[in-house]
Order: structure tokens, then C-alpha cells, then sequence
């Protein structure tokens, strides 16, 4: 990975870098206590997986782990919907508020119960029973951030349904490819979604997945926003017509028991090439992972607000917006929109409207907020606020520590969390109260994640002596247990390389403290001139910079040097994207990183390319590098951004080339 002069440049940064001891008032009342990381790990997890979970019948074994085949928890029964609604209205629970649902208009709101979640899910559940649904039916979900959309996992959960969720901004391909791999029976979705105050229809998008996947027989559609849309005979049914009569007494649908290792669901990888993987999750693991890390991780207590910004179509959502939050019967938000509609308040109205403790987004929506500035966010009260959370790719100091002042008012901890659709849970992780942070570093292995880095000969490479690849030695409860019908695939990909680690595919470097530094992807890693640069080191070295606001690198092919470094930037208000600022930025890199570092180009834009859920589309941009035709655009939150973008980099070329 990172040699000479860069890895020389990253000590440097480090040692510059602020560190965050941990607020001893925080400590004391949080739920990690020193001496965390001393608890034997498999003792930790049995215990973890009898108090934090409920069982039919309790397991007699921890784990087994047949490299690179792992189980957990052999021998227990249980249900993830039971365990995250039922036994919470057994236990007194009912009027505890499960969810502050919002929806993108700004009166659309409904605070749901565990008790009126419970009646939502056993009428659903009984509704889709009613159509044939039972244990064992392969089921495709494609909706947005509505009501239904947690009902719907929970309700297929009480059945024993496996079920794969694609992300309601995917094409007909994609959802199409899906579930035809998976061999779905049937699919629940929406009429269209609320975006930026206009519907954006899904049903006319399943309908043409449908064509491609015959064996989806039966569509239950959601009428979110009254759009008008085809219904065929035989094959469509309106949410409304299946579910609202049915009876909601639990008995009436008791929950299927599961064996700890039956399937829970499939999560298709969003690979920029190839054929999608169909990552598969089990029962029991992936429930006490992520129900586990989000109580320690997020220092959930028993009156806690929290709020995960991100959407349940991705490994996020169903871990710590459905099923992780669930289990702890903790009280969560959920939002529909945008950040910016009707304006850019909405996310500080949210947080004061409902006195959120803890916020969990993704760095590029933070970085977003930095460039819209702090005018908004100064006229709310964010002073219930006492974590704040970052996931989905390595987060830059500078927007770390803008997130911690600004947002967190300087006094809340920022747990850089890191963790894959592989994973389940997250991996490495600073604890609140216990870790000393450092912005821009995940810090430490959650308990039982025996991490480190490799170098390419399989060797450990020393705590701050260079970077290589993320691997981890030892199994965890929530990862994944193979590839849908690909087993070689599985095999090839993940535990080919090493033979005693699994490969994450992120390169990472470990400080001389122990602190984890990931550096991106494997794949994000540009070799020019011999020199191996990585992308999320420029782009960090880029917003440094006190007028850029974002900024994503990728590469390009180059018959001099191999690759060429190309960055697209966009600039804080005020500041002008002229060829000064342009020369600016190329030095300021050189400064920060080395001269090898700085970009062929820089491309500058009003805005980049980014999915709904807020992850840059890389692939798009070195598309336009390349001057490739433009690959699928339709998990875009706004598809004219690149165009716009191929149109100034083609106008900025020449002058680029002089520089």
C-alpha cells in the first residue's frame, strides 16, 4: 500500500492531529466501562447473546468456525421479530414510542408505538400469509423511507420469510438481476417516494423488473403518494386491500421459530462491476452483532432518541435503523426526504423537534452540511445531542472536528465507525466514554474483531510501520455466511489471499498507539509513477483546504505515468473556481501529501455525484476521466450532476493540461 514519503507524510498528519480524551462525566455513566476490552470475547458473547436476546429454545453451543465457514450460537430457536417487538409489549413496554416517523412534507408525521408497531406487523404479516407468504418464501422489498418499509422486514421475519431489500433509488436491471438470483416469489413496493417534493415513481421501475424475473408471481404496492399507476390482474394488490382488514391479535400469527443459522436475508453488494454478490445473513449472530454494538457503540439507554440518517435499502439501515435499534427497544427517527427539503433546517428541525441523543450519518453528508455553512444549524437547539456517529467511508479530520463543533456542540463524542455489508456490525470503533479519539481514525477492534494489516506476503505489518490490507483473523457473530450460489466466488474473493485472515478489501494502516487508520478501498488505490497514492488521502488533503468543501478523487489511465490523479472539488460558498484556485489546490496537495500527489486535473463543480443515501459515485466520476460513456445513472439523487460535470471537464481540460 502507502510507501516512503507518503506513509512519512500520514505520521506526520498523525502527530498533528488532535486527540479527544474521553469527558469523565461521560464515562461515568457509559455503558463500556474501563476494562471492556479485558472480558474474555467468547464469554462476552455468550453473554451478550442470552441478556440481549430472547429464545425459544436457548443454545448449547457459542460458535464453530471451519475456516472460512463460521456459526453461532448452535442449537438456540428464535424469532428477530419477536425479539424486536413482541416480548417488548409482554414486558410493559407497548406505550414506549418505537419510531418518530417524518415525512418529507413537513406536516406528514406519525409517532408509532411498540404496540402499534406490533398491530402493523401481525396485520401484515396475516396479509402477506394471506397471499401464500410463509417460511421459507424468497421475498423482494423495494420501497422508500416509509412506515411499511420496517413493518414489512418485521412482518416477513414472524413468517420465517427470507428477503433481499433493494434500495429504492436502483434501476428495474438491478432490482430485476436481484431477484431473479434470489428466485423471489414475490415483491412488496410503492406507487413513487416523496424527493425533494415530487414522487418519484417505483412501481412503473418494479413493473419492468417484474418482466425480468418470472418467477415473481404476486406485488403488493404501497400507495405512498396517490400516483396513478398500472395494476395487473391477478399478479398486483394494493397494500391496503391485503393488509388493513386483517386481524392484529398476536395469536393470530404466532412467530416461527428459527434455528439460530436459518437464513434472515440477503444483501446484494453494489458492486461497480460485475455480477452483484448475494451476501448471506443469518439469524441469531447477526442479531445479538448488531444489537450488541449498537448498545455500547452509541451508549443507548433505556429513554435514548437516536437516529441512523441513512436508508434501510443499504447494510446500515437494516442493522441500525430496523433491527440492531429493535432489539434494544430503543426509540429511533425516521426520516423520508432529503436534508435540504423544503430547505436546508430540516435536519436541525428533526433533532430539536424530537430531542435526538444520537446522530449516525455518513461522512459526504457531513461534508455537505459543511458547505451549506452553520447559518441554519445555529437557529436550532441540538443541545440534546450526546454522540454522534459516522459510517460509509473513511471520514477527513477537518469534517470530523467541523461535526464535533458545530453539530455536537463541541462537547459530544464522534464514534468513526467502520464496518462492510459483509460485516453485519461494525468491526472498529471507538466507544464513547472509554476512547481517547483521534479524527479521522476508527481507533480500536470492537471486542472479539481480532483485526490487522497485512503486507501482500500474508506478514503483519508492525503498529506504525506503513499500510497494507484490512484483514481480520477470527470470526464474529453477524458476519456473513457465503455467497448465494457461489461458493468458489466466496472463497476466491474473501480467503484466497491470506490463508489464516479474511480480506476486507479496504487498505488501512495502524498507528504507533494501536489507533486503525482506513485508507479506502483496495481498489481506491492509485498507482503513479510507481508510487501507490491513496484516493481518501488526496481527497482528505483537498478538504483541508478552507475553501473546498468536498472533493473526489479518482484515476486515469496515463501513458507517462501509468495513472494520473484526477479531482473533482467543489468550493465552499464564496470562493471562486478560477485557474488561481486551481494552481492553489494542486500546490496545497503537493504541501500536504508530496509533490507526486498532486492532481493532472481538477475539475471544479457545484455539486458531485452522490446515491440517495449520500455515497459518492466514484465509478461515474473516473467514467468521466476516462471518457467512457457514462454507466447507470439511476441511483443518483440528481442524474444531471454529471452531466454537468462531463460538460466543465471537457471545457476545463485544456487549461488543466498547462498547469
Amino acid at each position: 500500500m502507502a510507501q516512503d514519503g507518503q506513509s512519512q507524510n500520514i505520521d506526520a498528519l498523525m502527530a498533528e492531529s488532535r486527540t479527544y480524551p474521553p469527558d469523565p462525566a461521560f464515562t461515568e455513566q457509559a455503558n463500556a466501562k474501563p476494562g471492556f476490552y479485558d472480558q474474555d470475547p467468547d464469554e462476552f458473547w455468550e453473554r451478550e447473546g442470552r441478556e440481549r436476546l430472547s429464545w425459544f429454545t436457548d443454545f448449547t453451543t457459542l460458535k464453530e468456525w471451519d475456516r472460512p465457514y463460521a456459526k453461532w450460537y448452535l442449537g438456540g430457536k428464535l424469532n428477530a421479530c419477536y425479539n424486536c417487538v413482541d416480548r417488548h409489549v409482554e414486558n410493559g413496554l407497548g406505550d414506549k414510542v418505537a419510531y418518530y416517523w417524518e415525512g418529507e412534507p413537513v406536516d406528514d408525521r406519525l409517532t408509532i408505538t411498540y404496540a402499534d408497531l406490533q398491530s402493523r406487523v401481525v396485520k401484515a404479516a396475516n396479509g402477506f400469509k394471506s397471499l401464500g407468504i410463509g417460511k421459507g418464501t424468497k421475498v423482494a422489498v423495494y420501497l422508500g423511507m416509509i412506515p411499511e418499509a420496517p413493518v414489512t422486514l418485521l412482518a416477513l421475519a414472524r413468517l420465517g420469510a427470507p428477503f433481499t431489500f433493494v434500495f429504492g433509488g436502483f434501476s428495474a436491471t438491478a432490482l430485476g438481476s436481484r431477484m431473479q438470483e434470489m428466485e423471489c416469489e414475490y415483491l412488496i413496493t410503492q406507487d413513487a417516494a416523496n424527493r425533494r417534493g415530487k414522487p418519484g415513481a417505483l412501481k412503473p421501475t418494479a413493473d419492468e423488473a417484474m418482466d425480468m424475473a418470472p418467477t415473481v408471481k404476486t406485488c403488493v404496492t404501497v400507495n405512498r403518494t396517490g400516483t396513478e399507476v398500472e395494476m395487473k390482474d391477478g399478479r398486483d394488490h394494493w397494500w391496503s386491500d391485503v393488509v388493513d382488514g386483517q386481524d392484529d391479535d398476536p395469536k393470530s400469527c404466532p412467530c416461527e421459530p428459527m434455528d439460530s443459522e436459518d437464513l434472515f436475508f440477503l444483501m446484494f453488494s453494489s458492486g461497480t462491476t460485475g455480477k452483484p454478490k448475494g451476501i448471506l445473513h443469518t439469524t441469531a449472530g447477526y442479531l445479538a452483532g448488531t444489537s450488541t454494538t449498537h448498545h455500547y457503540v452509541f451508549d443507548i439507554k433505556p429513554d435514548t432518541v437516536y437516529w441512523c440518517a441513512a436508508d434501510i435499502g443499504w447494510i446500515t439501515g437494516h442493522s441500525y435503523i430496523v433491527f440492531g435499534p429493535l432489539v434494544n427497544a430503543t426509540t429511533s427517527v425516521m426520516y423520508e426526504g432529503t436534508p435540504d427539503f423544503p430547505d436546508k433546517s430540516r435536519w436541525w428541525e428533526i433533532i430539536e423537534r424530537y430531542k435526538v441523543n444520537v446522530l449516525y450519518t455518513a461522512p459526504t453528508t457531513i461534508r455537505t452540511h459543511m458547505k451549506w455553512g452553520t447559518e441554519a444549524l445555529q437557529k436550532h437547539d441540538l443541545s440534546s445531542l450526546k454522540v454522534l456517529g459516522s459510517v460509509g467511508e473513511p471520514i477527513n479530520p477537518e469534517a470530523w472536528i467541523w461535526y464535533r463543533d458545530n453539530v455536537g456542540g463541541g462537547k459530544c463524542p464522534v464514534v468513526d465507525t467502520w464496518w462492510q455489508t459483509e460485516n453485519g456490525m461494525i468491526l472498529v470503533t471507538p466507544l464513547p466514554g472509554l476512547t481517547t479519539l483521534k479524527p479521522g481514525s476508527a481507533t480500536h477492534p470492537f471486542i472479539g474483531v481480532k483485526a490487522a494489516v497485512y503486507d501482500e506476503a500474508g506478514k503483519e505489518i508492525p503498529a506504525g510501520e506503513g499500510a497494507g490490507y484490512m484483514v481480520i483473523k477470527e470470526p464474529w457473530p453477524a458476519m456473513f455466511r457465503g455467497l448465494l450460489n457461489d461458493d468458489e466466488r466466496f472463497k476466491q474473493t474473501y480467503w484466497s489471499q491470506f490463508s489464516d485472515a479474511y480480506l476486507a478489501g479496504d487498505g488501512a494502516r495502524v498507528d504507533g498507539d494501536g489507533d486503525f487508520w482506513m485508507m479506502g478501498r483496495i481498489d481506491d488505490v492509485m498507482n503513479v509513477s510507481g508510487h501507490r497514492l491513496s484516493t481518501i488521502e488526496i481527497e482528505s488533503a483537498l478538504v483541508s483546504h478552507p475553501d473546498v468543501a468536498q472533493a473526489a478523487v479518482v484515476s486515469r489511465a496515463d501513458a507517462t505515468t501509468g495513472q494520473a490523479i484526477v479531482a473533482y472539488v467543489t468550493l465552499k460558498d464564496g470562493a471562486d473556481g478560477s485557474t488561481e484556485k486551481l494552481a492553489e489546490l494542486r500546490e496545497h496537495v503537493g504541501k500536504e501529501i508530496g509533490p507526486i500527489a498532486k492532481p493532472a486535473n481538477v475539475v471544479f463543480a457545484d455539486s458531485l455525484p452522490m446515491t440517495r443515501s449520500g455515497k459518492i459515485m466514484r465509478r461515474l466520476l473516473k467514467d468521466v476521466a476516462e471518457n467512457r460513456a457514462l454507466g447507470d445513472t439511476t441511483t443518483l439523487a440528481d442524474p444531471s450532476v454529471v452531466n454537468e460535470i462531463k460538460q466543465r471537464a471537457e471545457s476545463d481540460k485544456d487549461a488543466d493540461k498547462e498547469g
